[in-house]
This record gives structure tokens, C-alpha cells and sequence, in this order.
């Protein structure tokens, strides 16, 4: 199990999703995938993969999970593991050019 941290910038996209009357689908699946994340970030729908497009400022790896898949726009979530043990850091959520 892993404790779900939030930059302030995911944080802000996050409750933006939240808050938008024509994203709920989009909210629901972001919140479906981060409890997947929280427990097993293998988890196959996530299709969880290095990021080397970006770099984590202290030099850390960032991932990418998707939160949909095969649809127009589908959102993604990019994290990195830390700063504790167990822990991972939500960077942005972001839908998909």
C-alpha cells in the first residue's frame, strides 16, 4: 500500500476536475485509478510506465499511469515514488494530447 501525496499544481487539477459539472466521468476514473495506485501500482489497467519525456526536480523518475484509456482526451497520471517510504507524489493530472 502506498500513501498518495499531491503537489500543489495535481492538487489544484485534481479539485478543478472535481468541481467541473462536464468532467464527472473523467473524475470518477482519476479517483478509480489512484486507488489502484494506492494499493498496486502494476495494477494492469494502469499501464504504468516510466516517463523519460520529464524529470523529476531532485532527480527522481517519473511514471506515467493512465487513468483512461482508448478515449479521446484521456487523462493521465504522472507521479514519482517519495519523499517517505511508501509513498508516492502525484505530479500532474493532465488529459492526453
Amino acid at each position: 500500500m502506498f500513501k498518495i501525496r499531491f503537489t500543489e499544481e495535481a492538487d489544484d487539477q485534481f479539485l478543478r476536475l472535481h468541481q467541473s459539472k462536464d468532467k464527472k466521468v473523467q473524475f470518477k476514473a482519476i479517483g478509480k485509478a489512484l486507488a489502484f495506485m494506492s494499493a498496486d501500482l502494476r495494477h494492469p489497467s494502469l499501464h504504468t510506465h516510466k516517463f523519460d519525456e520529464m524529470e523529476f526536480p531532485f532527480g527522481g523518475d517519473v511514471f506515467e499511469s493512465y487513468a483512461q484509456n482508448k478515449t479521446a482526451g484521456a487523462y493521465r497520471i504522472f507521479w514519482t515514488y517519495g519523499p517517505n517510504k511508501a509513498e508516492i507524489t502525484i505530479l500532474a493530472i493532465t488529459p492526453h494530447p
